[in-house]
């Protein structure tokens, strides 16, 4: 009889501390695993005959094929809850970029418009500082452009 399928009422178990027989952890084979994995790629869930035929064709309890079903079902939603949570960050940080894209698109637009007098020094000195020195150059501190020295 294989140990793994000893139960915790049977003899030669593993005693604790106060001498109560103590409970092991079963240890599958990879065959056993591996064929557990792919079942549950087909099916999250078995019903008791499935789960009785599969067990007796691995060598295993119900029991245990119950349990690493239910264990296997939580991992699997821990882990798909973890990716729709990583999906939705990724989604809010692209459309942060677009966002942020878009007032950069603004402000382009607005530096390319007539500035308008009344505007504040914080506001020039912000659409200045945005573009690069060499678009500057171009224009004469009086404030006509490089084609009026003409």
């Amino acid at each position: 009889r294989d140990p793994r399928l000893a139960g915790p009422g049977q003899a030669g178990g593993v005693l604790d501390k106060d001498g109560k027989k103590k409970h092991s952890r079963p240890t599958f084979s990879g065959q056993q695993i591996f064929a557990l994995e792919k079942t549950f790629e087909q099916t999250k869930y078995l019903a008791g005959p499935e789960r009785a035929r599969l067990a007796y064709s691995l060598g295993m309890t119900e029991s245990q094929v119950k349990v690493w079903f239910q264990n296997r079902r939580t991992k699997w939603r821990k882990r798909h809850a973890a990716e729709m949570a990583s999906a939705k960050k990724k989604q809010d940080s692209d459309a942060e970029k677009l966002k942020v894209g878009s007032s950069d698109a603004e402000e382009d637009d607005e530096y390319n418009r007539p500035l308008d007098p009344n505007s504040d020094d914080e506001k020039i000195t912000r659409l200045l500082k945005k573009h690069k020195p060499s678009n500057l150059a171009l224009v004469s501190p009086c404030g006509g452009g490089a084609g009026d020295a003409l």
